[in-house]
């Protein structure tokens, strides 16, 4: 891979079923299992498929008009089968509007084709989750 495609993060073990991701930017989020407030993985999977989308639609229609509510709820089930656990019924819900007006009419005509241009071809997350991909888990030295 090259440097122009390559993505990553570096995950550390901070402690008991608890973790923090960083990435190259020096950016980082806490994650667990815990059951505290930190994020899960699968709830970190439901914010980048709902995220993704959100930063592709808010670009396309706040050039238009600041949006007065802009919010996305993402949901889907964990369940256990013959293929394991996964999720299930994955769904991205969004919640906005803008102001009255010639410019906040305008972002409302966008706002669908934005979601859905950005469903079907701009959202790495939702389209690697829906083509699929395989995963390589190594250890090293092993």
């Amino acid at each position: 891979m090259s440097d122009d495609t390559l993505r990553s993060v570096r995950i550390e073990r901070t402690g008991t079923g608890r973790y923090t991701a960083t990435n190259v930017r020096g950016g980082s989020i806490t994650f667990g299992s815990t059951g505290d407030a930190d994020f899960t993985p699968v709830e970190l999977l439901l914010a980048a498929i709902g995220g993704c989308t959100a930063i592709d639609a808010d670009v396309a229609t706040s050039r238009h008009a600041e949006p007065v509510e802009f919010a996305v709820s993402v949901q889907g089930d964990k369940v256990s089968d013959e293929d394991g656990q996964h999720m299930t019924n994955l769904a991205v819900t969004f919640h906005v509007t803008f102001p009255e007006g010639e410019a906040g009419d305008r972002a409302r005509t966008i706002l669908p084709r934005a979601v859905k241009t950005s469903h079907d071809r701009l959202c790495t997350v939702s389209r690697t989750v829906e083509l699929g991909t395989p995963v390589t888990s190594t250890v090293e030295g092993a």
